[in-house]
């Protein structure tokens, strides 16, 4: 009998933390959400930040802390805290800061747990959409809303381009790098699909691991932004890599799809 990590009891208590805290840490974020007064701050790369964020991520890391001291801890707010165990915790409390901030509902919380600097554990949860998507390596993604039972998630089976919703985070981005090439991936997609869409950040992840969206395209995005992305896309079954199609978090950018537009869409990364 073949064991894969999610069959690991180490692993099922991390996985069972790691869904737990972040639903504990998108509530926190909720206390702010729509409410006036909220105050903006930007970091030195220009990114906003808030008070939500601090408190959500501050919570992320207690719970962890609590009942894994040992482990390893990379947060976007507060940096990183070394560790001795092989696992390390990667955690952005608001992904989609700018859409937390504008009052919409399509932010998230990440929590993934990475080992041998390889994603084990992603979780994806929309605190004001109540959806969660949450995954171990070797087992099935679940999908659940509010206090509904979890089911297995499945990406889409769309087959062609021109019947896919393709989404992405902002088309900017796409003019961001001063290549041509890269802008003509966007016009591509958005000219030879169905449907195209900003429902962007981790949101646009959750779509394609739940089959409501067939095709994401990120770039300028930092491993808190990724390392909860690959186990939830994979285990619905879909196809993450980066632009090469290298299966890793680490280079930046990410496509997410199902498989059988994993070809086409690699093909058009593959040149930028």
């Amino acid at each position: 009998m073949t064991h894969t990590p999610a069959d690991d009891p180490h692993v099922q208590a991390r996985l069972e933390l790691a869904v737990a805290a972040a639903k504990a840490a998108g509530a926190i974020t909720l206390q702010w959400f729509r409410q006036a007064g909220l105050g903006v701050e930007r970091k030195g790369d220009g990114s906003p930040v808030t008070a939500a964020d601090r408190a959500s991520e501050t919570h992320l890391r207690e719970q962890i802390s609590a009942h894994f001291p040992d482990d390893a801890i990379l947060g976007e707010e507060f940096g990183e805290k070394p560790g001795t165990s092989p696992y390390r915790w990667v955690l952005d409390p608001i992904d989609g800061t700018k859409s937390f901030i504008s009052g919409i509902p399509l932010y998230t919380t990440l929590v993934a747990v990475m080992k041998d600097d390889q994603p084990l554990i992603g979780v994806i949860y929309a605190p004001a959409t109540g959806e969660i998507v949450y995954a171990a390596v070797g087992g099935p993604t679940w999908f659940a809303v509010g206090d509904s039972a979890p089911i297995k998630s499945r990406v889409s089976s769309t087959g062609q381009l021109a019947e896919a919703t393709f989404v992405t985070t902002e088309v900017s981005k796409f003019d961001r790098k001063g290549s041509q090439a890269v802008r003509s991936i966007y016009n591509h997609l958005e000219k030879h699909s169905r449907l195209t869409r900003t429902w962007g950040d981790a949101y646009g992840f959750l779509l394609v691991a739940t089959g409501r969206a067939d095709v994401m395209v990120d770039l300028f995005i930092s491993l808190w932004d990724a390392a909860a992305l690959k186990p939830v896309i994979e285990g619905a079954g879909g196809h993450y890599s980066d632009w090469k199609g290298l299966p890793s978090v680490h280079t930046g950018n990410a496509v997410a799809t199902n498989r059988h537009l994993a070809g086409v869409v690699l093909e058009l990364t593959q040149s930028a």
